[in-house]
């Protein structure tokens, strides 16, 4: 890569990593571009050389988020060195930890914009449920990982307790937000490990 192109490349970056820090704390709708160009120093034109409008804009940072951060966070759920149960729990004790070390601000901005814009773009709807339906994916497989070696109840369908589990995860972050501490997610990690993974049904 050309330096022109690796600069080009830098400052698309600066560009999605700042919309990100400022979408994350006031949704899509109250993100100016000129508050974005602001934090980074871009000009004005430079914006529409990548981007033709917020939309794509918008866009692009929820598929940077996701390949950067949501990506990430997941990988303990696919650590093939430990156990499918373990991976749940090593799953839940890192977002624990995450959400603390953020002071229970902010959230993810993925769940945040479903929330937003579900019924305001169907452009949205459809990228952020994509995802969405992603993280599922990812735990209903170790969930019938665990059930194969009997570390998990097979009483339960493996889709439905892994959208269980996700909706329940959501609901909870969002809880914790309004609280500023992290029992709402505890609670509900609490009741999934030792009832639902544990009973003999």
């Amino acid at each position: 890569m050309g330096r022109t192109s690796a600069t080009k490349e830098s400052t698309k970056l600066q560009l999605l990593e700042a919309g990100i820090d400022i979408m994350i704390e006031k949704g899509y709708n109250n993100t100016g571009i000129m508050e974005v160009l602001q934090k980074t120093g871009v000009p004005k034109g430079s914006f529409y050389y990548y981007f033709d409008s917020k939309e794509e804009f918008g866009l692009q940072i929820i598929n940077y988020f996701n390949d950067n951060i949501v990506v990430k966070k997941r990988k303990p759920l696919e650590d093939k060195t430990v156990s499918p149960l373990q991976r749940l729990r090593n799953y839940c004790d890192e977002l624990i930890r995450n959400i603390e070390q953020n002071e229970c601000r902010k959230g993810c901005l993925i769940d945040n914009l479903s929330q937003e814009m579900a019924d305001q773009s169907e452009v949205f709807r459809n990228r952020l449920k994509e995802i969405g339906d992603e993280s599922t994916a990812i735990f209903a497989e170790c969930i019938r990982e665990g059930q194969e070696l009997n570390e998990i109840p097979k009483c339960y369908d493996s889709q439905e307790l892994a959208e269980f589990i996700n909706c329940s995860i959501k609901g909870a972050i969002g809880r914790a937000k309004l609280l500023k501490n992290t029992e709402p997610i505890k609670v509900v990690f609490h009741i999934l490990f030792d009832f639902f993974l544990k009973t003999n049904c």
